[in-house]
């Protein structure tokens, strides 16, 4: 397989990328007064507004051609159509299949595994609205008032980033918490005001063997048992998400309380499956299914929709023309409504897993800059924190902005304010200001000669920052379904420019190993001597204060 350098597009896009660094964005937009409606899409639930990128129509002729040259559209239909493009685990790639609302059928191994889907998304219904209900009781007969979702990774974020963002849609029948961190300190906050004849946990986790969620499933188990003295009564208040029926049943969790998860969604894109059973239950099921129709709306239009007005694909694109050709080493998301602050967090794992990578499909060391590292707030907080960074610093770092025309808590006078900074923002990234301009309104304001010398200098804001800003009408299941799709494609797009396997997670798993092994010798005192001598005195260092 050829490497990516020696497309003819990619060629050109190195010698364009010289030449667009010599242009500044304000200039741009005063050549083209129509490169608003030019570089931007409308789609039923958002606006995408790409023009404040270093871009021009050849620029966007060039990466379209790219992604040509990659076989972009035969690859999508390739993960649509179940073939094992998870190469490295020899895996289809199918969590688009979990919000298919058509009746199209997907094949995989010769069986329609819609079938499967419905059967789960039917059994994620009954047993949520038996919830919801009051109808599901505890050991001692008392209904559900508390449910705690134990996972890691995208069993978690998941699910948690969903109910956050749509807390304005939950009834509040029953209270969601969730515990990740195998730090005490969380499952130990979540667990003291709760009554355990009230409390249904859900543990997450394909395999039913990871080590931080096995271990805090184990101490709420404890925790219920030791409240109710009675083993039996883990099967009223535990159920599973996982593959590994074998696990679950050992634990304890009655079989029919086990919900399937498959091999080919992974965790990260995970959360339309019974993975998401947190939602449903927070937000019922009927709104779950809102989640699922908002992504499938992103699905057809990623399926259908031509490379030059594809918004899945533009957002790759435009990631790869600022990363890999034009050397931004980082990507902020900032969203501008309270309801997504955790989509950050989200979209770093989500994109960072996939394709925080440096190998090719054939195993070759690439040689190129893949993806920039995720990271990023609220808007408001970010202005008073990192803003400064992202304006003047040396280092570019594009930005997606994300807001909302409505707020889903209307407080008089207060969106008004959130949007004109959303507003103010991207213009200032893109326009900065020059000294002669600093030093214009300095003398304005009667500055003396010698104050404006001084602090003119520090005042030049270069500007030429990119942005993309994606524009909501208001938060809601099915806008934020259509978000998520929109991410996890653009994720998707990335990774066959680059020529990365996305759906794989093999740098997690070096990690996770050694931590094993050094938790057994922490059991048992016995430190192996292969350590290198920062990890044997680190460990030394803490056995000294736990003896």
């Amino acid at each position: 397989m050829h490497d990516r350098t020696s497309l003819p597009s990619w060629k050109k896009l190195e010698n364009h990328a010289l030449d667009m660094k010599s242009q500044h964005m304000s200039e741009l937009f005063k050549q083209n007064p129509k490169r608003f409606e030019q570089f931007s899409i409308q789609l039923a639930p958002f606006l995408l507004d790409y023009s404040k990128n270093l871009i021009s129509a050849s620029t966007m002729e060039l990466l379209f051609n790219l992604a040509k040259e990659c076989d972009v559209e035969a690859w999508r239909e390739k993960m649509f159509s179940g073939e094992r493009i998870n190469s490295t685990e020899d895996r289809a790639v199918l969590h688009t299949a979990l919000r298919n609302r058509s009746e199209t059928p997907i094949m995989l191994d010769g069986k329609d595994i819609n079938i499967d889907v419905r059967l789960a998304l039917d059994k994620m219904k009954t047993f949520s609205e038996k919830v919801r209900q009051g109808l599901w009781s505890g050991y001692s007969g008392k209904r559900i008032t508390d449910v705690v979702n134990i996972g890691v990774g995208g069993s978690n974020l998941g699910p948690q980033m969903v109910t956050e963002a749509l807390d304005q849609y939950s009834d509040n029948s029953v209270n969601v918490h969730y515990v990740s961190n195998v730090d005490g300190t969380q499952i130990a906050n979540v667990l003291r005001p709760l009554n355990p004849e009230k409390v249904l946990f859900i543990v997450s986790s394909k395999t039913f063997t990871t080590t931080e969620t096995m271990t805090n499933a184990r101490t709420a188990m404890k925790w219920l048992v030791s409240s109710s003295f009675d083993q039996s009564a883990i099967a009223q208040h535990f159920v599973a998400v996982s593959s590994n029926k074998k696990n679950a049943t050992e634990f304890g969790i009655a079989e029919e309380n086990i919900f399937d998860m498959w091999d080919w969604v992974g965790g990260r894109f995970s959360l339309w499956s019974a993975i998401g059973l947190p939602i449903a239950i927070d937000l019922g099921f009927e709104r779950f299914i809102e989640l699922l129709e908002g992504a499938h709306e992103i699905d057809q239009h990623f399926c259908n929709t031509p490379l030059a007005e594809n918004a899945p694909v533009i957002l790759a694109l435009l990631s790869v023309w600022n990363c890999t050709f034009l050397g931004a080493q980082s990507q902020a998301i900032l969203p501008y409504d309270q309801s997504l602050h955790m989509l950050s967090a989200y979209l770093q794992q989500a994109e960072m897993e996939s394709n925080g990578k440096s190998v090719s499909w054939d195993g070759d060391s690439i040689s190129y800059p893949t993806v920039p590292s995720i990271w990023g707030e609220l808007g408001i907080n970010g202005q008073h924190a990192f803003y400064q960074y992202l304006h003047q610093s040396n280092n570019v770092v594009p930005a997606d902005f994300i807001g909302s025309v409505e707020s889903v808590t209307p407080v008089q006078g207060h969106h008004e304010t959130l949007m004109a900074n959303f507003f103010a923002q991207t213009q200032a990234l893109m326009q900065g200001v020059d000294e002669a301009q600093v030093r214009a309104d300095l003398k304005a304001k009667g500055r003396t000669q010698d104050y404006i010398d001084k602090v003119a200098p520090h005042k030049v804001h270069k500007g030429n920052r990119p942005t993309n800003t994606i524009l909501m009408k208001r938060i809601s299941p099915r806008s934020l379904g259509s978000l998520i799709a929109m991410y996890e494609h653009k994720i998707f797009v990335q990774g066959i420019i680059l020529q990365i396997c996305s759906f794989d997670q093999w740098g997690v798993e070096l990690g996770k190993g050694l931590a094993n092994n050094i938790q057994e010798e922490l059991s048992s005192g016995n430190i192996s001597e292969l350590h290198d001598s920062s990890t044997t005195g680190l460990i030394n260092f803490y056995q000294s204060y736990t003896k």
